[in-house]
């Protein structure tokens, strides 16, 4: 288990402990972290969970694959740090993980 911070648009942060295994999309959600909307629970088939990576969290988070950077093509305000939490796995090597939280989710068309 460890910590993820989440960055709301609106400058404020939420601390909260995510088990091993359990993606950062679903803590949010599980605790209400606001601009997480994961309409697609997890699949990778949406961008309602974009999040940026804090910059010195990238490396240690990794690249997204194939799959993911297809979904990532079409979210709103994509950044070279920019990953789909339904994707992100908390292990012990992710504590004290930072992410922030677009002001909008969602396809851009």
């Amino acid at each position: 288990m460890g910590t993820v911070t989440y960055r709301v648009a609106d400058g404020t942060e939420q601390v909260i402990e995510v088990m091993d295994g359990s993606s950062v999309m679903e803590a949010a959600v599980q605790n209400g972290v606001p601009g997480i909307d994961a309409d697609c629970w997890g699949a990778c088939a949406c961008a309602t969970c974009h999040v940026y990576v804090d910059e010195n969290w990238y490396d240690k988070v990794g690249k997204p694959e194939s799959m993911e950077d297809a979904m990532l093509e079409m979210a709103c305000e994509r950044r070279p740090t920019s990953r789909l939490s339904c994707q992100i796995k908390m292990t012990e090597y992710l504590d004290g993980l930072v992410v922030e939280i677009p002001e909008q989710q969602g396809v851009e068309y």
